[in-house]
């Protein structure tokens, strides 16, 4: 199975949709601010988190929610306003920021770890909840309009110094990322 968290108007044809809104697109009505999750462990193999994550109100409560309904390998799908943008602080429903570095905390290290993943080993803010996530892609998405988009394709080739250094004074709208689960081993890596 396949779930599509806070859907909104958007029904994912395939997917369990949950909005805490009843719109006739949605399956499940539940309000994602609490938790747990009204599903069983391990019940689905894909997981959509589109832009609702940044409405929640803890964001270790939702993704340790989310690991545990997801199956081991299975994948996670976040897309989220970034923080700098005016999608971000334009809703005043926002509680979370979201960038480059926000599943750090959470994903393991997968080769020789880069300068700032080092202190993952001993500085982990996770709440000791392991690391049950890989992240498989991340990139941002500049914008939709046609002739700003290769802005994009720009930033994409050096993420993290575009993040750490020019992200207020050329904002990317989206930030996006792909991770899998892997609750077989919790430590830091590297895998």
């Amino acid at each position: 199975m396949k779930l599509n968290l806070g859907c909104g108007n958007k029904k994912l044809p395939g997917y369990v949709n949950v909005d805490v809104v009843p719109y006739e697109s949605v399956d499940v009505i539940t309000d994602l601010r609490h938790t747990p999750f009204p599903f069983k462990e391990d019940a689905f193999e894909e997981v959509v988190c589109d832009h609702i994550l940044a409405h929640l109100n803890s964001f270790h409560s939702a993704i340790m929610e989310i690991v545990r309904i997801t199956k081991e390998g299975g994948t996670v799908k976040v897309y989220a306003s970034y923080f700098p943008s005016t999608k971000w602080f334009g809703d005043p429903d926002h509680k979370i920021p979201f960038g480059w570095r926000t599943f750090d905390g959470y994903t393991k290290i997968v080769g020789k770890p880069k300068f700032y993943e080092k202190w993952k080993l001993t500085h982990a803010t996770n709440y000791g909840a392991g690391f049950p996530l890989i992240m498989e892609k991340r990139w941002f998405v500049f914008s939709n309009f046609k002739s700003i988009k290769w802005i994009g394709h720009i930033i994409n080739l050096f993420p993290a110094i575009y993040d750490r250094f020019f992200c207020h004074w050329l904002p990317a709208e989206e930030v996006c990322y792909i991770l899998r689960i892997d609750k077989s081993r919790l430590d830091a890596g590297p895998v």
